[in-house]
């Protein structure tokens, strides 16, 4: 759906963006990650068309992004921005026209929205006398009132308590399976777990990684396992003559011994296991460790460092 080709953003003497390039399925949830200054936002306001690029295009389902995109994105900013004293229900009406629903479309979309967020007493407060939870779940509805094909995230959960986070997470989810494409920027890993498909890493205005998340993590599995055996007079560290793996931890609880080991790139853990049992060792649980987003990402910008 979107093509990032090549982009460039100058600053003075600060390169934002540096020959950035991928690619955006329609229909996915895609991360768009990167540290604090890595160049995200330059580029969620290039293809919000608040600035253009020095260099490169970007494309919208194969068309040159252009104005008569602008009605088919919306974007939730990091830094909120609403009218705080003005009527909310005056204010939704205001800014979804200005997306060119009607007015008696609007009123109908509004008014179904507030009673899904449970905003239903909202349309005659002041954005000033809501919580700054509240005034997030406004600035929501607003970005998505219009249904917009192409949905710019960044940090939505900002502010939100664990309630109304997962009143959002499951509204991103419930748009995505109507057609809406998202891009979702935020600093929560875990969130990106759950809900992307793919991610592109921005570091020092550079793109550093992208692709889908499955694959990304099975690149970097690094044959390490967590095994828990019951305790006895055989330890992992104690075996002698031992070339399948090294012990990377280990923690002892009552009766039962759980290590972290790392098998050498020459063996398999059918070896290990094989070996294991002839050691006479209770194995109880096996399981892979596979490296999470955060470690992924952590790992990542720490090498460009």
């Amino acid at each position: 759906m979107l093509e990032v080709k090549d982009i460039v953003k100058q600053y003075a003497k600060h390169r934002a963006l540096d020959h950035v390039s991928f690619s955006i399925k329609k229909g996915s949830i895609f991360g768009l990650l990167g540290p604090n200054g890595a160049g995200k936002t330059s580029l969620i306001r290039i293809i919000n068309q608040i600035t253009a690029p020095d260099q490169g295009e970007i494309l919208f389902n194969g068309e040159p992004l252009g104005e008569k995109h602008i009605s088919r994105i919306g974007y939730l900013p990091e830094e909120r921005g609403l009218y705080k004293k003005m009527l909310i229900g005056e204010q939704m009406l205001y800014l979804a026209q200005l997306k060119g629903l009607s007015k008696p479309y609007a009123t109908e979309r509004i008014k179904d929205w507030f009673e899904k967020m449970e905003m239903q007493t909202w349309w005659n407060k002041k954005v000033e006398d809501l919580s700054k939870g509240m005034q997030q779940k406004v600035q929501f509805v607003a970005t998505v009132i219009h249904e917009p094909e192409l949905i710019i995230l960044d940090e939505p959960f900002s502010g939100f308590d664990p309630v109304n986070v997962d009143i959002i997470k499951n509204e991103i989810i419930n748009l995505n399976k109507k057609g809406s494409t998202i891009i979702f920027s935020t600093h929560r890993m875990e969130s990106v777990e759950e809900l992307c498909d793919s991610i592109v890493l921005i570091n020092k205005s550079k793109k550093i990684l992208d692709g889908k998340v499955s694959e990304i993590k099975n690149a970097y599995r690094n044959n390490q396992y967590l095994i828990k055996y019951t305790t006895s007079e055989h330890q992992l560290e104690n075996q002698e003559g031992n070339h399948l793996f090294k012990v990377l931890s280990m923690e002892n609880h009552d009766h039962e011994t759980k290590a972290t080991i790392e098998i050498s790139d020459k063996h398999s853990i059918n070896e290990v296991l094989t070996y294991l049992i002839s050691q006479q060792f209770q194995i109880q649980e096996l399981i892979e460790i596979i490296p999470s987003i955060h470690d992924i990402f952590i790992k990542q910008v720490k090498e460009t460092y």
